[in-house]
């Protein structure tokens, strides 16, 4: 069985993860933390987070094939966290593109991805999840504040294992069994956005994920543009139904 190996207080759970990949680890195995000291996010972000009140953890997995089979993978941990959230806390978010959760265009939880490659080819991706538990910083949301009343605290270790759970068998599907899936919780389908690439920002509406995972986006004209990399933020108005 995979490892999880608990931390106090560490940098980074995916740094951590990294290290663990370079000397072998296998598929599955995670790093959990309370606390980190240098969390970051996408586009060299910071993570923040207030310790115990977050689920900090990382993932190694071992995706077969190219660029596109690691991409997959990495959606399907984010359909597991949704998944998870659901069934440990009765709470369905959405995937705000690429792998970011949200309830109301509020932050739940980040998803960061970083591929060690070896010999030219990905050997392994880790996918780390902050989640917020029961804190969060401004103009995000967490977990414990949305779920039913009458309900009990979601409980840290209960997510992490329904995750993990959930990422073992998400990662085993076929690739259009996971992208409907993905599609179906995805929040950024079908709303008016604003991308921001590394040249130039410009807005559309976001039709569809194609089969690599990237977003597909209709700008005006008709026209459209494929995003592979770049920051997407949800508008509201201009007839969005967000």
């Amino acid at each position: 069985m995979p490892e999880i190996r608990w931390l106090g207080v560490t940098d980074s759970t995916n740094t951590q993860a990294l290290a663990l990949a370079r000397a072998g680890a296998e598929a599955g195995t995670a790093v959990v933390a309370d606390h980190q000291t240098a969390g970051r996010g996408r586009l060299d972000r910071v993570w923040l987070d207030e310790p115990g009140a977050s689920l900090l953890a990382s993932v190694v997995l071992r995706p077969e094939g190219g660029p596109d089979a690691a991409a997959l993978a990495v959606m399907a941990t984010s359909v597991a966290a949704v998944d998870a959230c659901w069934e440990v806390g009765g709470l369905r978010p959405g995937i705000k593109w690429p792998n970011d959760l949200v309830v109301d265009d509020r932050k739940l939880a980040g998803v960061l991805a970083e591929s060690l490659v070896e010999g030219g080819r990905v050997a392994a991706v880790v996918v780390g999840l902050g989640l917020n538990l029961r804190w969060a910083p401004e103009g995000a949301v967490a977990l414990d504040e949305l779920v039913a009343p009458g309900r009990e605290p979601v409980g840290r270790d209960e997510l992490l294992h329904a995750w993990l759970a959930g990422v073992e068998a998400t990662t085993a599907w076929a690739a259009d069994v996971l992208l409907d899936r993905y599609r179906s919780r995805c929040a950024t389908i079908g709303r008016a956005v604003s991308v921001t690439t590394a040249e130039v920002t410009w807005r559309g509406r976001a039709e569809t994920v194609d089969a690599s995972g990237a977003l597909v986006v209709e700008v005006v004209g008709g026209a459209r543009r494929v995003v592979r990399v770049g920051d997407v933020v949800h508008l509201r108005g201009d007839g969005d139904n967000g």
